[in-house]
């Protein structure tokens, strides 16, 4: 068996409760009073112990590779009390009969294992673990148990605040739960069921009772909860939080899709333009988060990166489901029944024996995300609750219209959605895009638009003098392969992860031929669907800030300006549209500008269409790109 190294013995003692050592040394807890002189000789005492008699690690629970698995998670029940659309599959899951789950006897009995080989953490999960009725006695009892540390659960936060007081005196010593909106219409359309503010009374209940930590499981998806990373990290900044994000995984029944995921260091990246002064704090052995800190706040940001950057080099962690399964790896589809083998009366070295074998088996690292994707492996609801999504909120007025949530640390923001309901009603024009209009007088007909994602005050209208070809400058270096394509040629995503954050800048511009009669309806401002310049700049504005979402293969990027310029050609009846876009990072935003001045086109066409359908979009192109390590261009 391999010998457990002193310096983690030591660790773990000193963390250590009231409980006894699992290495069999007296443990003692200095009295109220107690002179610290005697306190320290105590310490100096177990230390001394543990060097004499630092007792192995199970070999059971050593896989092949030397990772020696001290954490041990159970999930209690199938059931929930949400039907969350991101955890369950569309068709519904089918439960196991309750006479082939484990019983409240046989979770103690494998826990009691478990601890006694070497497991010194528990987390108890589901389903929703709290709606089992004897989950506090379950809890009493492992807190019975010499050698485990920490006794944890994973909620989602309904029952917390009733329930909570009597956990914590049965021994409940962490708190995960998981929260994935700040916003309550938005929470219940994602759970199906009415709860976010019980789950913030949870939440505080948690700080209230001393809980610190109090862990907030976010599991973050593009096109549904992306857009509240800022308001999650701003919550630390008053509350004793760890607000974890985890990247979307792919599960059984969830429909996973990578163009959903968003990675860490786009979450990083999205959260550091707001806080650049963002502290990385040190990992702690076999964690699975990546820690940061914002200077001066009193909670923390954490990511879970199984996706993007796995831990399976230093994975510790077990699982046994709700029917008696025992996962050595969640994204694995092997199981063992340590149900079956328990019922049929197989003697305490046997079901070691069974473990063992099962770690012995566990795989170096699990498989990349697209495979994963396509393995057959049970919904997340049969593991553990922990939210995975799988539909984006459909277009709809009450789900594209909620309101911030205003809580502690949040900061009011109007939204995108917000401010196109607020056009829309009446067709009436946001104050800041009238400017210009009530600049030309009106009783001019040549208008002219321009729009800033930024609070630049000195916008101004694009003149046809901004036209003009520009000529070619600097290197125009190009590839004669194809950049997102690997060397089988499957579809890839460029790694810009080593390439140097510079200015990056990038133009583009697109025509619409409108026809007489549309032309004149767009210049005196007379469509029944409302000022169609004024759409197609919000929408162009829009556009470059989803640009990733669209165009599958393209880096998400932290956009610190958008600009869209319109301007009326009554020589051709057209409107002529550009596009610019500037970012600070390692990747261009050519992509950005030309999807920019491609909506914005398209959106033009949508206004106009009743009055004619002979529309023609043409001249989508770059007009000019600066920043890349192939320098810079200049169309001629």
């Amino acid at each position: 068996m391999a010998a457990q190294p002193l310096s983690r013995m030591l660790r773990r003692l000193l963390r250590s409760s009231a409980r006894s050592c699992s290495s069999g040394a007296p443990v003692t807890q200095p009295r109220l009073g107690e002179s610290a002189r005697a306190a320290s000789e105590e310490l100096s005492r177990r230390r001394q112990f543990l060097r004499e008699h630092a007792a192995p690690f199970s070999a059971f629970l050593t896989d092949s590779f030397g990772r020696q698995h001290s954490y041990l998670r159970i999930s209690l029940t199938e059931k929930c009390n949400l039907r969350c659309q991101y955890c369950m599959p569309e068709e519904g899951v089918p439960l196991t009969p309750k006479a082939n789950l484990l019983t409240t006897e046989e979770i103690l009995t494998l826990a009691r294992l478990f601890v006694k080989e070497g497991i010194d953490k528990i987390r108890l999960t589901g389903g929703e673990p709290l709606i089992r009725p004897d989950v506090v006695d379950i809890v009493a009892q492992l807190q019975r148990l010499e050698g485990l540390r920490t006794i944890g659960v994973t909620t989602n936060g309904i029952n917390l605040t009733r329930l909570l007081p009597q956990l914590q005196k049965a021994g409940l010593s962490a708190i995960n739960i998981s929260l994935d909106t700040l916003v309550p219409a938005k929470f219940e359309f994602i759970v199906r069921r009415k709860g976010f503010h019980k789950v913030m009374e949870g939440i505080h209940k948690a700080i209230e009772l001393g809980y610190n930590p109090v862990k907030v499981n976010c599991v973050v998806m593009r096109g549904l909860n992306e857009d509240e990373l800022l308001d999650f990290a701003a919550l630390t900044e008053g509350l004793p939080l760890d607000v974890r994000f985890i990247e979307y995984m792919p599960f059984d029944g969830n429909k996973w899709n990578f163009k959903k995921m968003v990675s860490y260091k786009e979450m990083l990246d999205t959260i550091r333009q707001q806080w650049p002064e963002l502290e990385k704090l040190p990992e702690e052995e076999s964690s699975t988060a990546k820690a940061f800190k914002i200077p001066g706040f009193q909670g923390q940001i954490s990511f879970i990166t199984s996706m993007s950057e796995h831990f399976c080099g230093t994975c510790n962690r077990l699982r046994i489901t709700a029917d008696g399964n025992l996962k050595v790896c969640l994204f694995g589809n092997s199981e063992v029944s340590l149900r079956d083998h328990l019922r049929a009366g197989a003697s305490e070295q046997e079901l070691l024996r069974i473990i063992g074998a099962a770690v012995g088996r566990k795989k170096r690292q699990h498989a990349g995300m697209f495979s994963i994707s396509q393995m057959k492996n049970r919904p997340m609801i049969l593991i553990e609750l922990f939210l995975m999504f799988h539909n984006s909120p459909p277009a709809n007025p009450s789900i594209s219209s909620w309101d911030p949530l205003h809580v502690q640390g949040l900061r009011p923001r109007m939204s995108f959605s917000s401010q196109m309901v607020t056009l829309w009603k009446g067709c009436r024009v946001p104050q800041a895009l009238l400017l210009a209009q009530q600049q030309l007088g009106s009783g001019c007909f040549q208008r002219h638009y321009t729009s800033r994602a930024d609070s630049d005050a000195n916008s101004k209208c694009l003149s046809p003098g901004s036209w003009a070809p520009a000529a070619p400058s600097g290197p125009q270096l190009t590839s004669e392969q194809l950049t997102h394509v690997d060397s089988e040629g499957r579809a890839a995503m460029v790694d810009v992860g080593r390439k140097p954050d510079t200015e990056r800048v990038a133009v583009a511009s697109a025509v619409v031929l409108l026809g007489p009669v549309a032309f004149k309806l767009v210049q005196r401002n007379q469509l029944k669907k409302g000022d169609a310049l004024v759409v197609a700049q919000l929408a162009g504005i829009q556009a470059a800030k989803v640009t990733s979402q669209l165009i599958p293969l393209c880096h998400h990027v932290a956009l610190s300006h958008v600009q869209v310029q319109l301007e009326l050609d009554s020589t051709r009846h057209a409107v002529r549209i550009q596009a610019s876009c500037r970012a600070r990072g390692p990747t261009g935003v050519e992509m950005e500008a030309l999807t920019s001045a491609a909506v914005a086109a398209l959106s033009l066409y949508d206004m106009c269409k009743a009055v004619s359908r002979d529309i023609v979009l043409e001249e989508i192109k770059l007009i000019s790109k600066t920043g890349g390590q192939r320098g810079d261009f200049h169309r001629a």
